[in-house]
């Protein structure tokens, strides 16, 4: 899986290589620079045949220094660029300066007032620009866009245009548009009902050595439009010593600090999916999926077929006495046992061939309540979702002190709220001053405090082992999959999770694979889905994997 980094890891990243003597920082900033320029002519082959106008609007740290580095290599190019500074160009950081006076040696700059704005009548004419290159913060982003001179109506005025797709040329964004935590794909001062407003809106974004984590969480991807990650050559250079936490005290740049080695992975296709030949059905796990009582069973049979149809060697539903005979005239290749009470699942429980549980899939609040703890006793691996979290929505101390290193928890943004109250608050407050306190952050958090992995559900699911370990499974650019919001497809999700872990993935792998195969079936199967839809996509995706 690929690395998605913060702000602070990776100034540590450019700092060690530059501290080792291998590269400038100088270096850095004309590398990147020419990446942007190469991705500008590789999206729009066209703008390389002949000379265009372009903007680039340079903020005062180092992206406004790469700004400069690509309006100087457009202007090379035979390209007409204007270049707005926001901010004092004696403050610039001295590699940005230096490119600053390189850019003077060539062309002029213009500062920023309320009579110098970009976007002023008696400057050029918008439809006259092809090109707009946002080099204004970054994922140097400290603080609210407001705090740059009148740079905050000219941003709207790039933003809104662009929307409406008149008026204005292509918007390229260096590192991230600016505007946006790199760290949590949100802007300052956000609540979570807000529109994407005060950033920039982009249809590329060029990222250097490595995507962010904003760039696919939240507004990131309705924000960068595209993502190209050029590299500037810090493939194997040495990484800062002790990792990638911030200095005691403190953290980097105001940014959060994060574990020793601890970086965020990108889920991506998982290995490892086919069977051994020469097995039989109990060498794949045997999973144990609780139902709830008569008309409730739906959850339960659609976890069940995920969990089948992803490879578990055998899986059985346990609904209530009461509801036996409407899950049998609906199951075929999935086996019944009725388990009515918690001594029932405790006898159920003495087969040791049942070696993984799935609780929660219309299990009713109640009766999970009943046979969670018997469950959880048992310590089989176990996934926990919907009521079985739920239950617990008034003492989750009580199962939080139950639950062991093999179980897995799916919750949806309210479930996550009830369980892990104070780590929500914290999660949905505007972000104002200080660190970022992101997703990835509160779901490292929570599966710390749970002592088990977590999976935190959305477009943006953050999956997060109790050791730090967290990796993001995104469903957006390419892999956008929005007709996963039907009912039932968290079930199904859950099921799969349950089949992966009966067949032996450990729980972080179960989880991100899940998660992976989850989206996959979406986009296979397209518009239209349903939650029962998402097993029987599943043949065709292992096919198209070579599983």
């Amino acid at each position: 899986m690929s690395e998605l980094l913060t702000a602070a890891q990776m100034r540590a990243i450019e700092q060690a290589a530059i501290d080792s003597g291998e590269v400038t920082g100088l270096e850095l900033m004309e590398r990147a620079g020419r990446g942007v320029v190469e991705a500008i002519f590789e999206e729009w082959p066209e703008l390389a045949k002949t000379s265009h106008k372009a903007v680039v609007l340079c903020g005062p740290g180092n992206n406004g220094g790469d700004g400069f580095v690509v309006a100087r290599l457009l202007k090379e190019w035979g390209w007409e660029v204007g270049v707005f500074l926001y901010g004092d160009a004696e403050k610039l950081p001295p590699d940005a300066r230096v490119n600053y006076e390189r850019w003077l040696s060539i062309g002029s700059v213009s500062g920023t007032s309320a009579d110098t704005s970009v976007f002023n009548d008696q400057n050029e004419t918008r439809e006259d620009v092809a090109l707009y290159v946002d080099a204004l913060l970054g994922t140097g982003l400290m603080r609210h866009f407001g705090d740059l001179p009148v740079v905050q109506d000219d941003l709207n005025i790039v933003a809104k245009q662009f929307r409406k797709k008149a008026g204005v040329g292509r918007v390229v964004a260096i590192d991230i548009p600016s505007g946006l935590s790199s760290d949590t794909g949100y802007y300052p001062g956000y609540t979570h009902s807000d529109p994407i407003e005060d950033c920039i809106i982009a249809n590329l974004t060029v990222s250097f050595h490595s995507k962010k984590v904003g760039h696919v969480r939240v507004f990131g991807p309705a924000a960068c439009g595209k993502v190209v990650v050029k590299s500037i050559g810090l493939e194997g250079s040495p990484r800062p010593r002790g990792g990638m936490q911030s200095p005691p005290g403190g953290a980097v740049g105001d940014c959060p600090a994060v574990p020793p080695g601890e970086i965020v992975k990108l889920v991506e296709r998982p290995n490892s999916l086919g069977k051994q030949s020469n097995t039989h059905k109990y060498s794949h796990g045997h999973a144990l999926i609780l139902a709830g009582s008569s008309g409730k069973g739906g959850a339960a049979r659609l976890a069940a077929r995920g969990s089948l149809r992803i490879g578990a060697g055998l899986v059985t539903v346990a609904p209530t006495p009461g509801a036996l005979q409407e899950n049998a005239a609906r199951l075929d290749a999935i086996m019944l046992s009725p388990v009515g009470d918690a001594p029932t699942l405790e006898a159920v429980l003495a087969d040791e061939r049942l070696n993984t549980l799935c609780l929660g899939p219309g299990l009713g609040q109640e009766r999970a309540r009943k046979l969670v703890p018997v469950a959880l006793a048992a310590k089989r691996a176990t996934v926990l979702d919907a009521d079985a979290l739920t239950a617990y929505a008034d003492s989750p101390a009580e199962l939080f002190s139950m639950l062991h290193e093999n179980c897995v928890l799916t919750p949806h943004a309210g479930e996550f709220a009830r369980l892990f109250p104070d780590i929500s608050d914290k999660l949905n407050a505007p972000e104002t001053k200080g660190p970022a306190y992101s997703k990835v952050d509160a779901t490292r958090e929570a599966a710390a405090r749970a002592g088990c992995v977590v999976l935190f559900k959305g477009p943006d699911t953050v999956i997060a082992a109790p050791d730090g370990r967290c990796s993001i499974n995104s469903a957006a650019y390419e892999r956008s999959a929005p007709w996963l919001a039907t009912a039932g497809s968290g079930d199904v999700l859950a099921g799969f999770i349950t089949g992966l872990l009966a067949r032996g993935f450990n729980p972080i792998q179960a989880a991100e694979s899940a998660a992976w195969l989850h989206v996959e079936c979406a986009l296979t199967f397209g518009p239209g889905l349903i939650a029962e839809d998402l097993p029987e996509a599943l043949p065709e995706v292992f096919r198209k994997l070579g599983v």
